[in-house]
């Protein structure tokens, strides 16, 4: 069968990007693949971060992709549909996750030969950070796409919500497996300049309002000594208000600062240091970091926000704070570790990672196309 991919693959970075690879390298295993990707993802000036791009340090897996749309050049949203028709595809993916490519996506689909069949995977549809313009652009998107793929029920909601009669799949994040095996806590605390006699917290991925690092650097006031935070991400804005928090909490010597993107190679040695990853989130769809997470089978605190519940099962493969407040999280870490969990909870993760490869998650989506 043949296949056209359009999401943001390499030399873009990100936790699509990272998403998409793996996707298409288990595509391929068994149909023609064409991948396609961004000439410009973001205006420079919308991007909050660093850069879009992988640098020279990064390894990663170099999918090659046609650059061909530019988010904000409506000539090439009409030249992008025209050259992934000319691949005469049985089977059109799109990977969407932002109302921002409503528009490009949008006239994209309407313009897709209606021979071919279109999936969307949907990571997320009404955004964390919402704008005017989100109901308007998602509706335009979703309206000519086949199906859709969502790996939460809150995204399922979200779709629900806006196109009723959608035809969907609802099936969970797959496992990463490309960040490279898990080392020895106490080498990689080495390597991190760490103190090893400390319960390693760790929060990882990009810094934004809506996932609560703000929560977890408070709680650390009501932890111990014997407690030390790991906070392993790029800020997308502002640091000022953590920065402040962090000067001020009791805790500001047991506080360890990687203020940066952390690429691919980097990733083993924050989750191989930590006792335990900490999803502080006030509002949530899905998270990507969970997928990381199990892939170094380290158990996850998380609240129970979006659809964090359904990927972190309660003092099974890590445990649910029930509201995003400072004490509950402080007390939820506590109990972690006053009661032993890490080892119990790591042997369940390791069982339910044998579930979700990326092999299974392809032969359902190729069932679900042949359903359509």
């Amino acid at each position: 069968m043949k296949i056209s991919i359009f999401s943001a693959f390499y030399p873009f970075r990100g936790g699509i990007s990272q998403f998409s690879a793996p996707l298409f390298r288990s595509l391929e295993k068994k149909h023609s693949v064409k991948s396609f990707t961004f000439k410009r993802q973001y205006p420079s000036f919308l991007f909050p971060g660093e850069t879009q791009f992988v640098s020279k340090k990064d390894t990663v897996d170099k999918v090659p992709a046609v650059r061909i749309l530019d988010s904000i050049n409506p000539f090439s949203y009409f030249s992008s549909a025209r050259k992934i028709n000319k691949e005469k595809s049985d089977l059109f993916i799109t990977n969407y996750w932002m109302s921002f490519f409503g528009p490009a996506f949008g006239i994209i689909s309407r313009r897709i030969n209606k021979k071919t069949k279109q999936i969307s995977i949907l990571h997320n549809v009404i955004p964390h950070e919402k704008r005017f313009f989100d109901t308007f652009f998602n509706r335009f998107f979703l309206k000519k796409t086949d199906g859709f793929i969502v790996m939460s029920d809150t995204v399922l909601k979200d779709l629900l919500t806006l196109k009723p009669n959608a035809k969907y799949l609802r099936i969970d994040h797959p496992v990463y497996t490309h960040f490279g095996d898990k080392i020895e806590q106490n080498v990689a605390l080495t390597k991190l300049k760490l103190p090893s006699d400390k319960k390693t917290l760790l929060f990882f991925g990009l810094i934004r309002d809506y996932k609560g690092l703000d929560l977890l650097i408070e709680a650390m006031n009501m932890l111990d000594d014997s407690y030390q935070l790991l906070i392993a991400g790029e800020v997308y804005g502002s640091f000022e208000k953590y920065d402040q928090l962090i000067k001020s909490s009791k805790a500001t010597n047991r506080i360890h600062l990687y203020n940066q993107y952390i690429s691919d190679s980097e990733v083993s040695l924050y989750f191989s240091a930590s006792d335990v990853c900490i999803l502080p989130y006030k509002n949530a769809t899905q998270s990507g970091i969970t997928a990381v997470s199990n892939h170094f089978s380290l158990p996850i605190i998380a609240t129970d926000v979006g659809g964090l519940k359904e990927t972190v099962s309660h003092l099974k493969t890590g445990m649910i704070v029930h509201q995003p407040k400072t004490d509950l999280i402080s007390e939820a870490i506590q109990y972690y570790f006053a009661h032993n969990l890490k080892d119990s909870l790591a042997e369940n993760i390791e069982i339910e990672n044998k579930e979700k490869s990326w092999d299974n998650f392809t032969e359902k989506l190729i069932e679900f196309y042949q359903s359509l």
